[in-house]
């Protein structure tokens, strides 16, 4: 009874470890979509100051809303598993 109660131990153990890496990964691809999303903003922002070309503009805005969906997708489905 001794080895069996080790090995459920072990389990649990191994189990929490892989939740607790699932979390802090999932969390991470969430930072990195809060990241992109705000030098998004920013990068908007200064390009409406320094009067840049609208088609840039567009194409930063295109660029970032799509890497932020795809990091907030990434993190969501990392954390859903």
């Amino acid at each position: 009874m001794g080895n069996f109660a080790r090995q459920q131990e072990v389990r649990r153990e191994t189990t929490e470890k892989e939740k607790l890496s699932r979390e802090t990964l999932g969390k991470f691809f969430f930072d990195l979509a809060k990241l992109v999303f705000t030098a998004m903003a920013l990068v908007g922002g200064v390009s409406l100051i320094i009067d840049e070309p609208q088609t840039k503009q567009g194409v930063l805005a295109v660029m970032g809303i799509l890497l932020t969906y795809t990091f907030a997708i990434i993190g969501y489905k990392i954390l859903k598993r």
